[in-house]
């Protein structure tokens, strides 16, 4: 019913109160005698509130359940709950079970299971399915307080308008929020390391950038202490890669969070039919979204104005991809992770085992290359945490040599790259970092290892040239 409706019935028996007859107001309101004297008649036996529309639903219902069928609904449910807790027969307690004991007992009509089930529920007598809870564990985190220190890159589906999958990258500061994206075909480790350049390229080298755990940056679960083609790109770029807790979208809210508003410039209510159009629409985006004043995080300055305080190191537009794999150089990868119920932790496809943990409290794994060689270290906070605990330091193992860390990444990218890991020798001019001063055995130990390694890869390259000379 609506008001007018309502408000004309007032009107009409306001005027017959008046002393005008049905005849002058029908013909006042344009309607007809009948109409006048029904609601003369509804006003007579309900008053003001007769004037209201009543409810057409029928007073009676043909297929309506039987009081006596309801109550032998309940009573086989009850005996069914008491013979499961003596252990008589099965525990089945559900509508099937109830409604086979009804037909067992001759009930009619015989209610449907929907139907039991809605009975026993307006009961009271079910309980509602509990998720079993999680509990809530907290990871370490960095804090970082300055542009350059963190950046976070995540990965979001889209679909193009003829239904064709797409994988838009995206990137962002976690101080200056200041962002990057870019969208490809797949998702594979060679589209996360091309657009892992476009960001350090585009942005700076970060500190830390931090991903997910998806195969395309992690390397794959299947082979033990992998290394793969990311993380071997971070190392030599001079980034520490920083890998979120699985499945805790959480660990990643800033680019989790920056997901909802890329949606909502570049795909909603727009059509977008081929990549191209895609990268077009997100450029267009990030370029205005960097100039923004009104973050409600950035005190009315741009993410562009914050991320630009500091000049930061932008790796060289040269920079490519390489199809050879990249040789390990000194670094660190770290991990977040959940410590299980056994007490380790999987990392790089290997379980590790944590003295001292709390199930409810996560771990800071570390893996550091050194010249030296490489070790796996568990920490219970994050780096930038001034009193963390080292739990347990562990060797990992690797089948390669370690190079020494280049001064200037951009000047590893088109040589040493180039070529295979096997045919790569130690450069045995350059140091060994060492937080220490080291003593002249020590140093003469340390050229001479490199001597015996470079004497096995030169062996190694001579053998593989006469065989493939051979056959």
């Amino acid at each position: 019913m609506t008001n007018d409706l309502f408000t004309e019935r007032k009107i009409a028996i306001m005027q017959l109160r008046k002393g005008k007859t049905m005849a002058e107001v029908a013909k006042t309101l344009n309607r007809s005698l009948g109409w006048v004297s029904k609601w003369k008649q509804r006003y007579e036996n309900g008053g003001w509130t007769g004037l209201k529309d009543r409810s057409r639903a029928p007073t009676k219902h043909g297929n309506r359940l039987p009081a006596s069928v309801k109550e032998a609904i309940i009573q086989a449910r009850l005996e069914l709950e008491a013979n499961a807790e003596l252990g008589e027969g099965l525990k089945y307690i559900g509508g099937q079970a109830i409604r086979t004991r009804l037909k067992q007992q001759k009930v009619t009509p015989l209610p449907s299971v929907p139907t039991i089930e809605r009975v026993i529920r307006a009961a009271g007598m079910t309980k509602p399915k509990s998720k079993p809870v999680e509990p809530e564990i907290n990871y370490p985190r960095l804090r970082p307080t300055q542009p350059h220190q963190l950046c976070q890159v995540d990965i979001v589906p889209h679909f193009l308008q003829g239904g064709q999958r797409v994988a838009s990258f995206n990137a962002i500061d976690v101080v200056s929020r200041y962002p990057t994206g870019c969208s490809y075909e797949q998702r594979r480790s060679q589209d996360a390391a091309a657009f892992l350049i476009h960001v350090w390229q585009e942005m700076g080298v970060p500190h830390y950038t931090q991903v997910d755990n998806e195969g395309c940056f992690s390397g794959g679960v299947t082979h033990k202490y992998v290394i793969g083609k990311v993380a071997r790109l971070a190392l030599t770029v001079g980034t520490e890669l920083v890998f979120s807790p699985v499945y805790h979208p959480k660990s990643n809210g800033f680019v989790e969070r920056f997901h909802q508003d890329y949606d909502q410039h570049v795909w909603e209510n727009t059509y977008l039919s081929n990549l191209a159009a895609v990268n077009r629409q997100g450029h267009s985006f990030f370029k205005l979204y960097r100039q923004r004043e009104d973050h409600s995080q950035l005190n009315e300055q741009s993410p562009a104005t914050i991320h630009h305080q500091q000049q930061p190191e932008m790796l060289d537009a040269g920079f490519q991809v390489v199809d050879n794999k990249r040789p390990l150089r000194e670094g660190r990868l770290h991990f977040m992770r959940r410590v299980s119920p056994e007490g380790t932790v999987r990392v790089l496809n290997v379980d590790w085992t944590v003295p001292q943990f709390d199930l409810t409290k996560g771990v800071w794994v570390t893996v550091e290359f050194k010249v030296e060689g490489a070790t796996l270290s568990i920490f219970d906070e994050a780096p930038d945490n001034q009193h963390r605990q080292c739990l347990a330091i562990y060797p990992f193992p690797i089948s390669e040599p370690v190079l020494p860390r280049e001064t200037d990444a951009n000047a590893c990218g088109e040589t040493i790259e180039s070529l295979p890991v096997s045919e790569q020798e130690p450069n045995l001019l350059a140091k060994p970092s060492s937080p220490e001063p080291t003593s002249s055995l020590q140093q003469m130990t340390t050229i001479g290892e490199w001597l015996v390694l470079s004497s096995i890869s030169r062996t190694v390259r001579l053998a593989r040239h006469v065989i493939f000379t051979m056959y």
